[in-house]
């Protein structure tokens, strides 16, 4: 199979105080990926194309047509921009959706609230700044091109994977693609985000499993609202060695 550049070069101009200049810089690739599930076209996204099999796997997660991992019989990624899932049991499923990547498709399913077993060990201060701090470092497109937004897996160790995407959505939904058909458990990590943390994106975690949120940006106050409410831990503007705490800081230690 094939990979695609998530990369392309581009001539611009560029003005500054008075004056232009003319140079050779690169744009972020914007592609739709298709996802077909037991044969049927479920929908076209516009997305960065890499890791479209967590992609597409973390999407159906996190809009409810796969709980387990047992649910899933086949996948299978011919093209970069195709995945074909198959399913254990028959989905029923309305016409495709076109979606962009600046929400999800809303699909309207409840969220339970999680009992977000924990370890019993207190997350450092220090550590969860050390964890944004890499998401930072590790963006090498978004150095390169502004265009993307960040997403990662991280313990108390470091950070085990992490993804960009032209869209915050699909940024988190690979990262629950990856720890979904990775078997990995959640109760002890934490989700790292480069990006604002609204309802849409609390609830995709909440079904995940994460505990804990931890953002360079803000989080709307509906966010914060249903996290009290769904037990997880918000933590925004993680950045320049200081965060802001919204909710349920039992997690952290007060170091």
């Amino acid at each position: 199979m094939d990979s695609l550049s998530i990369l392309k070069p581009r001539t611009i101009q560029s003005y500054d105080q008075g004056s232009w200049k003319t140079f050779d810089d690169e744009l972020v690739t914007e592609e739709h990926l298709q996802i077909i599930l037991n044969g049927q076209k479920l929908v076209s996204m516009a997305c960065t194309p890499e890791h479209t099999c967590e992609l597409a796997v973390g999407y159906l997660f996190s809009e409810g047509f796969i709980s387990h991992y047992e649910d899933i019989s086949a996948v299978k990624v011919t093209h970069p921009l195709l995945v074909e899932v198959e399913t254990t049991e028959a989905i029923e499923f309305s016409s495709p959706q076109q979606i962009n990547t600046c929400m999800g498709r809303g699909s309207g399913i409840p969220v339970k609230r999680h009992p977000h077993p924990d370890d019993h060990h207190l997350w450092s201060p220090v550590h969860l700044l050390q964890l944004i701090e890499e998401l930072d470092t590790n963006s090498i497109i978004f150095k390169k091109t502004g265009g993307v937004h960040g997403a990662a897996i991280g313990d108390r160790q470091g950070t085990l994977a992490r993804f960009d995407d032209i869209g915050r959505h699909n940024a988190l939904d690979k990262v629950i693609g990856y720890t979904f058909l990775q078997q990995i458990p959640l109760h002890d990590k934490c989700l790292l985000l480069s990006g604002r943390i609204a309802s849409e994106i609390l609830f995709k975690l909440a079904r995940a499993g994460f505990p804990m949120i931890v953002s360079r940006s803000a989080p709307t106050f509906k966010a914060v609202e249903e996290a009290e409410k769904l037990g997880i831990t918000v933590v925004g503007f993680a950045r320049n060695q200081r965060f802001n705490l919204y909710c349920h800081g039992e997690r952290i230690a007060s170091e």
